[in-house]
This record gives C-alpha cells, sequence and structure tokens, in this order.
C-alpha cells in the first residue's frame, strides 16, 4: 500500500510537465542576400539565395506550418524592376516541439531558400537593389521569442548585353504547399526526460492495476487456456492475448486525442466543467471499488465476445485479449481515468503513447508466464489482500476526486473548497485508509480475528503519518512538493513573493506600466492560472526563496490570470497569445515601461540560479 501511495503521488507530478528556461538574446538569427547572376538583362530570371544563419539550438518554422508556431513568410519588397517571384524550399525537419506540445517543421543551422525572380522585359537598365523580407519567430527546446521581421539586401545590375543564363536548382528544393510539404528530412529521436517519466509512470500503473481484484484472479484462468497448447504456441498465443489488451488501451488514446485535437488540449486541463465531470467520474469508480455497488459491462456484450473468442485460432486469441480488457475495467478504469486525465495536459502524442505504455505494464505479466509458467505456482494466492487493494485504491481515488474539484473551484473562484477544507477531506481519507489497513475500520477486507502482518502494519503506519503530516498545512504551513497541487493559502492567492515582502498585482497589466514608467523599472508579468499545477509550484517553492525575493524587488510584479471564466482572464490570454503566439502557462515575461519584450520564461524551473539568469538579462537586453 505504502507504493501505492507513491505511485498515487507521482500521479500527480504528471499532472503539471516541468518546463522550459529562459533566453538570453532576443535575436539569435542572422539574414543575408545573394543574387545569381548579379548582372542579368531585362525579362531574364535570376537566382537569389536568402540564408538564414541560426545559433546553436535554435529553430524557425516552415513555411506551411499551422498554428500555434508562426510559420515563416519570405517576401520581396516592392520593386519597379521585378514582374514577379517564387520561393523554394529545402526539405523541412519534422520534429515534436515541447514548446506546442505538437509535431512541427522547422530548420535549423545554416538554411538557404531560394527566389526565383524574373525581371520585367522593360526593366531600366542600371543598378538595382532587391530586398528579400522574411517574418518568423524563433524558438529552441525550452522557449520562443515573439515574431519579428528582417529584411535583407543585395545589388543587382540590368544590362541588355548581360548573358542569360538558366537559373541552376538545387536538388530537394520545391515550392511550399500548404497540406503538401516537401519531402521531410529525418525527424530527430528524443522525447526528454519528461516524456520518459510520463511513459514509466504509465507503465507502472499498468503493472499495479495487475493487483486488482478484477485482474489477479484471472491470471490461472488464462494462463491454463496458454498451457494447453504446445510450448511455441502457447507464447504466440500469449503474444496475440496480449496485443489485444495493447490495441484497446490504445484505442482509448487514440480516439482522445481524436477528440480533443492537439490543441484543445491547452485549456481543457483548466476547464471547469471538464474537471468536475473528472470529479465525478472518479466518485463513481471510488464508490464502486469501496463496495457501495459494483460496476458492470453489458451482459450481452461480454457473452458475445466471450463466443467469439471460443472459436480458436489467433483471432480468437486476440478477442480473448479484449474481452479480458473490458471485463477488468471495473478495476482499472480509475488507473484508465487517471492517465487520460494526466496525458491531457500534456497533450499531442501522450494520450496515445501513455494508453499503449499502460497496456504493455498490464499485459507483460501474462506473457511472462507465458514463457516461464513454472513462476505460476510461486505467485501469492488471491485472498483478503485483494479486497484490501480495492478498498485502498477506492479512498485515493475520493482524494484524486478533491483535486479536480479543486481546480473548478479555483478557476470559477467561488472560493468554496479552501485549502484547509481540501487538507481537511485529505487528511480524513488517507487517515481512513491507515485505519482500515490497521483493522480500525471494518470494512470488505478486514476480519477481526486475522492477524495483521508486518506489510500491512507499515503500509497502514505509512498512511496515517502521511494524514497526520498533512495537517500543519491547514494552519498556513507549507508543505514542500505538495503545495503544487493543493489550493494556496488566501493570503498566498495573488502574492506568490508575499512571504518575502513583494507585491503583485492582480489582472493589472495597464497599471503596471504605469508604475514601471513612474519608478524607472521593468514589469515582471507572470501569466499564470488558477488551475495551473506549475504555477503553483513556483509560487510556493521558488518565488519565496531569498535570492530570487531580493531579485524581484527589482521589477513592478503583476500577476495576469488566463484560466478564469471572466473577461480578465480573456483578455490576458489575447494578450499573451499576441505578443508570443502561445498560451501555455506559467510563462513570465519582462517588459519595459513602453511595452517592449525583454526577455521571456516559459514555463517551470527548479533551479534558482537559472530564474535569476532569466531576471537578470533584462538589464542587459534593456
Amino acid at each position: 500500500m505504502a507504493a501505492q501511495a507513491g505511485l498515487a503521488l507521482t500521479l500527480l507530478a504528471l499532472l503539471g510537465a516541468p518546463a522550459p528556461a529562459p533566453a538570453q538574446r532576443l535575436n539569435p538569427a542572422a539574414w543575408s542576400l545573394t543574387l545569381e547572376p548579379q548582372s542579368a538583362a531585362p525579362g531574364a530570371e535570376v537566382l537569389g539565395r536568402l540564408t538564414a544563419k541560426l545559433e546553436k539550438g535554435w529553430h524557425l518554422y516552415s513555411l506551411t506550418t499551422p498554428r500555434p508556431p508562426i510559420a515563416t513568410t519570405i517576401s520581396l519588397a516592392e520593386n519597379a524592376a521585378v514582374q514577379n517571384f517564387r520561393v523554394l524550399v529545402p526539405a523541412p525537419l519534422r520534429r515534436f516541439d515541447p514548446n506546442f506540445g505538437v509535431e512541427t517543421e522547422t530548420y535549423e543551422g545554416d538554411t538557404v531558400f531560394l527566389l526565383r525572380i524574373l525581371l520585367k522585359p522593360d526593366a531600366p537598365a542600371g543598378p538595382l537593389e532587391v530586398t528579400a523580407q522574411a517574418r518568423y519567430q524563433l524558438c529552441d527546446d525550452r522557449q520562443c521569442l515573439p515574431p519579428v521581421r528582417r529584411s535583407a539586401a543585395a545589388a543587382l545590375t540590368v544590362s541588355a548585353s548581360a548573358a542569360t543564363v538558366a537559373p541552376s536548382i538545387p536538388a530537394g528544393y520545391a515550392e511550399p504547399r500548404a497540406g503538401s510539404p516537401p519531402p521531410a528530412a529525418p525527424a530527430k529521436p528524443a522525447p526528454g526526460p519528461g516524456a520518459l517519466r510520463f511513459l514509466l509512470v504509465a507503465f507502472g500503473f499498468g503493472l499495479a492495476a495487475v493487483f486488482t481484484p478484477c485482474v489477479f484472479p484471472m491470471i490461472p484462468i488464462t494462463m491454463s487456456f496458454f498451457l494447453q497448447r504446445p510450448r511455441g504456441g502457447a507464447v504466440a498465443q500469449a503474444t496475440v492475448f496480449c496485443l489485444g489488451i495493447v490495441v484497446l488501451f490504445s484505442l482509448l488514446g487514440l480516439a482522445t486525442t481524436a477528440l480533443l485535437g492537439p490543441f484543445g488540449v491547452v485549456l481543457l486541463g483548466s476547464n471547469p466543467w471538464v474537471n468536475t465531470f473528472i470529479a465525478a467520474v472518479f466518485l463513481v469508480f471510488a464508490l464502486s471499488l469501496l463496495g457501495a455497488f459494483e460496476i458492470t459491462l453489458p451482459s450481452g456484450l461480454l457473452t458475445r465476445m466471450d463466443r467469439a473468442s471460443q472459436r480458436g485460432g489467433y483471432a480468437g486469441t486476440l478477442l480473448m485479449g479484449l474481452t479480458f480488457s473490458l471485463t477488468s475495467f471495473a478495476c482499472v478504469g480509475p488507473f484508465v481515468g487517471t492517465l487520460l486525465a494526466a496525458s491531457v495536459a500534456g497533450g499531442g502524442w501522450q494520450p496515445l503513447a501513455g494508453m499503449a505504455a499502460f497496456a504493455a505494464g498490464l499485459a507483460t505479466p501474462f506473457f511472462f508466464l507465458a514463457l516461464f509458467p513454472s513462476y505460476l505456482q510461486k505467485m501469492p494466492r488471491s485472498g483478503g489482500w485483494l479486497a484490501r487493494v480495492k478498498v485502498v485504491l477506492g479512498f485515493f481515488i475520493l482524494a484524486g476526486m478533491f483535486k479536480y474539484l479543486s481546480n473548478a473551484d479555483q478557476v470559477l473562484q467561488w472560493d468554496l473548497l479552501t485549502r484547509e477544507r481540501f487538507l481537511a477531506a485529505w487528511v480524513v481519507l488517507f487517515g481512513l485508509a491507515g485505519a482500515y489497513l490497521l483493522g480500525l475500520l471494518r470494512m470488505e477486507g478486514v476480519k477481526p480475528e486475522e492477524p495483521i502482518g508486518v506489510p500491512r502494519l507499515l503500509a497502514g503506519s505509512a498512511l496515517l503519518m502521511f494524514a497526520v503530516g498533512l495537517a500543519p498545512g491547514m494552519f498556513g504551513a507549507r508543505l514542500g512538493e505538495l503545495d503544487a497541487y493543493i489550493p494556496a493559502p488566501r493570503e498566498q492567492t495573488a502574492t506568490p513573493g508575499a512571504q518575502a515582502g513583494a507585491r503583485w498585482m492582480k489582472n493589472q497589466f495597464r497599471e503596471a506600466l504605469e508604475l514601471a514608467r513612474r519608478d524607472n523599472k521593468p514589469v515582471l508579468a507572470a501569466f499564470t492560472g488558477y488551475a495551473c499545477t506549475n504555477c503553483h509550484w513556483m509560487k510556493a517553492n521558488l518565488f519565496p526563496r531569498p535570492e530570487i525575493a531580493a531579485a524581484l524587488g527589482d521589477f513592478i510584479l503583476v500577476e495576469l490570470y488566463t484560466d478564469g471564466t471572466d473577461e480578465a482572464s480573456a483578455r490576458n490570454q489575447k494578450l499573451q497569445e499576441a505578443k508570443f503566439s502561445t498560451i501555455a502557462i506559467p510563462y513570465y515575461a519582462i517588459f519595459d515601461a513602453d511595452e517592449k519584450v525583454l526577455a521571456t520564461f516559459p514555463g517551470l524551473t527548479r533551479d534558482p540560479a537559472e530564474y535569476l539568469r532569466f531576471l537578470h538579462s533584462a538589464r542587459q537586453a534593456n
């Protein structure tokens, strides 16, 4: 049970992904233009090479990249000697962009764009200046800068005596076409550490789901089916059976991705009605696990699938895996619902990948036992411990329900589920789980005459200690990492630096600019959210640090909430999207009094020195 408590806390950590670091230079790109040939006759075609030199680690987006990143646009300044032009681009790099949570097309390093420039037949002879213009957005893997415009010029001589030479177009170049992009270069690998952590926890959830009352008793029954076949056939059948489990749960993840789309997930995590719905689902699962009623799927559906699976062959085994997944859903549903809710915050590929990893964890024991059937006899037998797992899991799911109710309450600003009430609920729920394991609460799985074993004693004691440890938080004490997931103390709701004397304005951006002019200070704007886990962590754990609080004294501080239902949140979100082409939070930006962006810092950091460098970078940029 103590391990399950750890899993519950790990799950909470999934609801916010650590993020990015600050920009030290605001325009790490240089543009140049060359023309071939440098002398051309009227009506001839000239090839322009527009080169973008990007500093290491930075990239810009292709001409066909859909929003939210800003696609690059390339044009020629108006010129009386130019009849028309066409842009040719090299193959972009397809990659997952952690700034926007979607796959994008990008260019890195030194990139050359080609301009096929056709001169007018009556172009006047003499020197001519051709100016190419580019509008683009620069990002690295940890931050994005606002879109900018840059131009580059080159000289051309128009002469009737110039030789006409057809331009030579290198291989791999093509015109950009929306919906039909040029062939993509190989994608760079690499989900980062955050993505790997998510997949490992999802896999761990699958393994943990094996030890539930709906799944564990099915192991010997299922394995007897495989063991009736020859050695090689048993392994093949087990592989197909596991494939059925993976297919069903992966389809759940795929459906979630398709329904939400790549961008809708950004707002979904803070939507009060979505959070309320998730809380209601958790309540149903929790009550079922605690024994109030039993969740069952339609018997007709299960009967038909079971009959189909009895036909034999690989198709029957595949159907048996699907049937097993459906029949076990009453117990694995809380894991699945929790994992999907967590993956929504990451968006993009995470719902599908998370479900696939979860299904792989759930199926792994079956495949392992098919390879080594002798271990089946060494497994613990079903008994009262399974019932205890079920009840304790019910208490955990109820605790998770309050997290989602709290999200909705904070976004709607009803202030019903305050920090004190939230923690009181958690103290009671985890305390009841501990008391249950110690035999002090009579429910299913606990018999008066049954002795308490050492594992059960330790698990129950750990839950009681955790519950008692939450109590000081009801009286304003800090709870470390947990502060990111629970409501803030009332006096800190709008003043994350309050403990160090820093004063934060709330939703008053224009007023903050006026103060900046009066006091000759830059403005630090924190785009934040009522239900934003990473924002809460920064409030509770980073801003109060002495070195950070001291540095904040050099700024006019303003919090701009973007996930509420009021007009101020809509205005703040519009400002963030217009300035930075993102609505992800937290997002920190430093402005001067004239609203010029001096530096940006997307996301969460646990490194105070990193955040200090961001604060100090504003002085260099000013």
